[in-house]
């Protein structure tokens, strides 16, 4: 067990588990904060005061749907439950659970360090006073938040996702290269980094992901995501964590040398 001081005031205890240990975890007494992480699958539980509990894990829905339905058999009936999805139902995840109105969705942005911004994603059912809960939190935490209702992607994701989709399309239809399509971005359109380089730093395979639940949410084509896309991802090429993507990362991952499939 580690103990750690936040900026904000908040003592966190931070404990390593093979597996999870729910019980063990939530029944802890006079703990103000704890963290914990599943070696494997890199989920997290951060826990606040035994009042909030916010799941940072993989954006699977059937993955999500079972842990808040463990969370919300060993969490006191007035827990907050949160999660950190990009793109998921809040309205869904909620269903799982005996307590829908106090479920509800902290998008954090990366890197969390430096941005600013949290999306607070209501839940068809989540109440008025959760959503003060956690607006207040946020801004306790030095964060911005703003309100958005539960659709596919949100709004980050939902404008987000489909120009870095049209980018690949760009590219896959041969109008310009992986270079050529991030300088018209970063220079023309002020943008810190190009919609191809962003994709392969926010990783192919969660990008894919994302897109899908959008286009299986709305049924809309402008969604699907592009063949390119789901070929590289097949193919193992995820971007950064991966070592390539649209750009080579073997040498750093800094690296603006364009991956030699596309060169």
């Amino acid at each position: 067990m580690k103990q750690i001081k936040k900026p904000w005031g908040y003592e966190i205890l931070v404990e390593k588990n093979k597996k999870y240990m729910f019980k063990k975890l939530f029944m802890k007494k006079n703990h103000r904060c704890s963290l914990q992480y599943h070696r494997k699958k890199t989920e997290t539980i951060f826990v606040l005061k035994g009042k909030l509990k916010i799941f940072f894990g993989k954006s699977e829905k059937n993955l999500k749907s079972k842990i808040f339905k463990e969370l919300d058999a060993v969490c006191p009936e007035d827990t907050v439950l949160a999660t950190n999805t990009s793109s998921i139902s809040i309205t869904e995840i909620a269903a799982v659970t005996n307590r829908p109105d106090r479920v509800i969705g902290m998008h954090f942005m990366n890197p969390v360090p430096i941005m600013k911004l949290v999306e607070i994603i209501k839940g068809y059912n989540t109440s008025d006073e959760v959503m003060k809960f956690i607006t207040d939190l946020t801004r306790k935490i030095s964060k911005i938040s703003v309100e958005v209702n539960d659709y596919p992607g949100f709004v980050a994701n939902r404008i987000l996702m489909p120009m870095i989709n049209e980018a690949i399309e760009t590219l896959f239809n041969g109008v310009a290269g992986v270079s050529e399509i991030d300088t018209v971005m970063k220079l023309g359109m002020a943008h810190p980094m190009g919609p191809l380089q962003l994709a392969d730093f926010i990783g192919l395979d969660v990008c894919l992901s994302i897109l899908k639940v959008m286009h299986d949410g709305f049924k809309n084509p402008k969604y699907a995501p592009c063949p390119l896309l789901v070929n590289m991802v097949m193919a193992g090429k995820l971007g950064v964590k991966s070592g390539e993507g649209f750009y080579d990362y073997s040498q750093s991952k800094k690296s603006e040398s364009v991956a030699k499939m596309f060169r």
